[in-house]
Parts: C-alpha cells; structure tokens; sequence
C-alpha cells in the first residue's frame, strides 16, 4: 500500500470497519499499529486524533456547531431523499453514521473530484469551527454539504461519526495508545505519559514515531484529564483495597474542575475538560489575584453562609456564558481545592513545577502552603484519617448528613494519575434509603438501548391537604438497575398499556410498582412534588406490590428535612476553618 493510498479518508474508514469487526483487544491494536505505521508525516497526527473520534485533540474545545438536525437536512438534501428519510434510517440502525452511508448508497452516490484525504477532512473540520457571523448555520450547512460531496459513503459515515463524536469500533484509549506504542516501538507508559501531558494523542503519536516522546511537557492551560476513584460498595471493601491509615474527604456534590493560573490569567476546566470559566467569573477574578502560579484540581461548589448548597442550585449556573448579576447572587459558589498538579512562584515568573509523580502527601503539603482557607472565594477540602471499619462508617454517616455524596478515600502515598482508574483513590457511596414509587412515563433508549423503553419516570403519592385523592407527584427518573432482559419485558408491557405518545415520552397507566435506591433529596421545581431524587437507580420491579402502597410524599419531605443540618465541616475557608482538625500538612503518609 502507498503513502498516497493509506492518507486517504476510505482507507482510514476500511481500517476502522476492520477494528469495528473486530472482538479481539490486541487485534484491534496490531491493526492500527500497521496503519499508523504506514502513514506520512502529514496525516498520521490527524490519523489518530480521528481514532480518538473527535475532530479535534482533546484539549482544543472548539465545536462545529452542528447537531441533528442539520446534518440530518444536508444529508437528505445530498441524497435527494425525501425529509424524513434521516430519521427512519437512524430508526433502523440507531447509528448516525449508518443511517448517512445507508441513505448515500440508496442514492447511488458518487464522490465528486479526487479521493478525500484525511488532511482535506481535518481542513475542513477547522473551517467549520471557524465559520461565524452572519447566516452562520447555513454556511456550515453548505461546507458539511460540500465534504460529504467529497467523500464515498463509507468516509461520510466515519466523517459524520467523527464530527458527532458517535464513533463506535470498541476502540478504548487504552487500546489507541498501545496501537501507537506498537506501531513505533515505544514504551506503553511513555506514549500514556506524553499524551496526558499534552493533551493532544495526534501529536502524541507523532512524537512516538520520531523517538522524542521523552520532549513531551506540561503546559498551562492545556487541561489534564482529572485521576479518577473506583468505586467500592463498603468501608471492609474500601480497607482491603487500601493499607490504612487512609486518608478521607467528604465526596462534594458539585462540580469537578481543574484551576490553571499563571500572572493573572486563568482559565477553569470541567471534567470532561471544557472551559468553563465565564460561568464562574467570581472563581476566575478570586484566581487572578493569588500569588502563585500552577495547576490546582478540586471542585465548584454552590456555596452561601459557610454552607454547601445543594447542587440542583449549582445547576442554575451551567451553560451560562454570561451569569446575570442575579443568578450571581441567589448562587454564589466557591473553589475547593483537594490536589496541586503543578505550582510555582508567581512572582518570579518561573514555569510551575509538575507534581503529577509525587506523592499525595506531599502534593498536599504544597497545597496546605498556598493558605487558601485565607483567600476569598477558595477553600480547602478538609481531610481526616481512618484506620478502620467504625471510624469509616461514622465519618460517612457525617458526610451523608451535610447533603454530600459520601467519600472519598485516597492513599496518601499516591501519585497523581491523569485519566486513570485504580485503586488508589475510592469512592464510597451508599443509597440512603429505597422508595417505592409507580411508573408514570417511559422514554425511548439511546445507543444499545434504541428502541427500548428503558428511561422512567416516577411517583409517590401526593398527600398533601389540597391534593386529590390518588393524585401522584413525580420525584425523578431512573435508567439504570434492571437488566436487558428485564427491560425488554417491561417494554412490551408499557407499549401495551400506554395512554399518550409525545415524540420519544410514553404516558403510561401508574400500575407498575419499582423500587428505587437513591443518594439524597433536594428541593426542586422541575417536578410536581417539589422534590428531585439525586441519583436514583432501580433496585427491583416490585410485582408485589399494587400502586395505592407506594410511599407517600410526605416520606420524601421528612427525608429531606433531615438532610438540612448541613454543618461547615468538610470544607475550609476562611469562615469554616476554626477548631476544624483534619490530618493534611503531616508531611508523611498516615501521620
């Protein structure tokens, strides 16, 4: 095979069908070790990066500023097919990039000029971010319009997947990275290495195949992906995974996000590492004036009076690109920081240290430095050691009560790990009780589960003085806990007994009785109850049980009430900090 051949967008498509078709985990991998060995300087970045199915490297945020529905009416109109042929097509695959190559093969399409290449594509996925200003949706219309022009039906499938971000061959990043590694003969731990510190698995693989990944740096403002914490289902289990004293934090119900700062510029990151500083501008204008410069991760939290608010306030916030002056005052919030990525002096203008291999202790110890209990609109996320079963189970039952998800148990001796799952970071979780509520309404499923009924709503009864008799008032929805089995069965139930359809929601006769676990109660006007369960799950179908012996409303109101004794500890700040002890700053782990 040519260089020419092999940086064209179709052979880039054959070999992702070749990894789709795949089961086999190193399979997947030797076969992309083989393309991305016989690629050119030029499109092997782009290569990978599109392995990763995104357009883009993961820490370039742009959009493209194209959703269903557009794509849906340049393919049509590409095909010449009739206005809803999208919609059946993705109705009988329940893949986008299916339903796209489908309705091109129907119309017996043709590309138009040259062979598409993988450079022409990530060309084009630029010039579509770029596109604003006036009559902005119909110019990227007719630039996605002339790329699938462009491209046979298989590259439009994988193009239109990419740009969707619905690319479906089973290729983990796991499994992309171990393809590089075998592709150029490099250490596994090497490529994770350069591709955590950049951001950028494009660019990751091209250092691979020039020997320089050890080049590979840290650098501000391009944001990590945040280590994550296995779960565990009790404090004996959590003591067998870690060797105690272990160290335990309340498990906040806020926001994850990743702090850079460097000489007043600043620049906040969520987890799935977008920025989201204009939504936070109290947090940026608070960063902007600290003396230090580096990487903090911790988390935004709604927070007023030294309290934690509950998160369904914070979620007033998100997706605001502008806060109005009122939503800034009804929602305040503050930055907890648990963990130093990277610090330095701000003063003198050096590059800030990356701490990533060091131990948690000592991160903490630094983070412990910056005083941040003293700075306006920080905290510190307080921190206490546990050496067995009964001290974990009472400072859980304290973090249950403040409104918080429960703990986080980390090793101190730890070393930060971008991305990562293992066992040397927890997270302890428990349902604070079941209720048995009645399904009221069902949704139609995404992905594996299209063409499911598998998303319900539910209710308890409304008791309240001024409500009817029998009235129902709904607390949440659940989509997980029951198995595909039992989800195939309870759908050709709810089709049958369905009272009215609107679009994808099912209207459903309040007759099926389910269990439902959950973490905590908050306050919300989105239901008629007043109430939202926070992540609820499907314990059991209870078919022994009818729905006039479900809970009542007034269960869920005195569940809440309990959980509005929230207290200061669990966070330090300046007004929360007095007499609080915890067991960071020690120096050494489990001191």
């Amino acid at each position: 095979m040519s260089e020419q051949t092999a940086g064209t967008m179709r052979h880039w498509s054959e070999v992702a069908e070749a990894v789709r078709a795949t089961r086999a985990t190193s399979s997947k991998a030797s076969i992309v070790a083989g393309y991305l060995r016989s690629l050119d300087a030029s499109a092997l970045p782009v290569a990978a990066v599109f392995f990763s199915g995104r357009p883009f490297p993961e820490y370039d945020q742009r959009v493209l500023g194209l959703g269903w529905r557009a794509v849906a009416n340049v393919v049509q109109t590409v095909a010449a097919a009739a206005d809803d042929a999208m919609r059946e097509a993705y109705d009988r695959s329940s893949d986008v990039g299916t339903a796209v190559s489908d309705l091109l093969t129907a119309a017996g399409h043709e590309p138009k000029g040259e062979p598409l290449r993988l450079v022409e594509v990530a060309g084009a996925f630029d010039a579509l971010a770029a596109i604003a200003g006036r009559d902005v949706r119909s110019r990227k219309a007719a630039a996605f319009a002339e790329l699938l022009r462009r491209a046979d039906p298989l590259s439009a499938r994988y193009v239109t997947a990419i740009l969707g971000g619905e690319l479906r061959i089973g290729l983990r990043e796991g499994l992309l990275e171990k393809g590089i590694a075998a592709a150029f003969e490099a250490e596994l731990a090497a490529v994770q290495w350069a591709g955590m510190l950049t951001g950028d698995i494009g660019r990751t693989a091209a250092l691979a195949r020039d020997g320089a990944l050890d080049t590979a740096r840290l650098a501000l403002f391009h944001p990590l992906k945040s280590m994550l914490a296995s779960p565990v289902v009790d404090e004996a289990e959590a003591l067998s995974r870690l060797e105690p004293p272990v160290w335990v934090e309340d498990k906040y119900d806020g926001i994850r996000a990743q702090l850079h700062v460097q000489r007043g510029e600043v620049r906040l990151f969520s987890r799935d590492l977008n920025d989201v500083s204009p939504t936070f501008p109290e947090v940026v204008k608070a960063a902007a004036a600290v003396p230090w410069t580096g990487i903090l991760d911790g988390e935004v939290l709604a927070w007023k009076d030294g309290a934690v608010l509950p998160f369904l306030q914070l979620q007033s916030r998100l997706g605001r690109k502008k806060p109005s002056a009122q939503v800034l005052a009804e929602t305040p919030v503050i930055y907890v920081a648990f963990d130093a990525l990277a610090l330095g002096d701000g003063a003198s203008g050096a590059p800030a240290e990356p701490l990533l291999r060091k131990p948690l202790h000592e991160r903490r110890h630094r983070l412990e430095a910056l005083d941040l209990p003293g700075t306006p609109g920080f905290g510190l996320a307080a921190l206490v050691s546990a050496t067995d079963a009964s001290e974990l189970e009472r400072i859980f039952a304290e973090a249950q009560a403040r409104g918080n998800e429960g703990l986080m148990l980390k090793d101190p001796s730890s070393i930060y790990a971008p991305g990562r799952r293992g066992y040397a970071w927890l997270k302890l979780k428990k349902a604070l009780t079941t209720l048995d509520c009645v399904v009221v309404g069902v949704e139609v499923g995404h992905g594996r589960r299209h063409g499911v009924l598998s998303d319900y709503t539910f209710a308890v009864l409304d008791d309240r003085p001024e409500a009817e008799e029998g009235a129902l008032a709904t607390v949440g929805k659940a989509y997980t806990g029951l198995t595909d089995a039992e989800i195939a069965e309870m759908t050709r139930w709810f089709e049958a007994h369905t009272i009215e359809r609107f679009g994808r929601y099912r209207q459903v006769e309040p007759t099926v009785v389910a269990e439902i676990a959950f973490d905590v109660v908050h306050a919300s006007s989105r239901h008629k109850s007043g109430f939202a369960l926070r992540f609820p799950r499907i314990v059991r179908i209870r078919d022994d049980k009818g729905p006039t012996e479900i809970d009542r409303l007034s269960t869920v109101a005195a569940l809440h009430e309990r959980l509005q004794v929230a207290g200061r500890f669990g966070v330090l700040t300046d007004e929360a900090a007095d007499g609080t002890e915890y067991a960071g700053g020690a120096g050494e782990p489990g001191s």
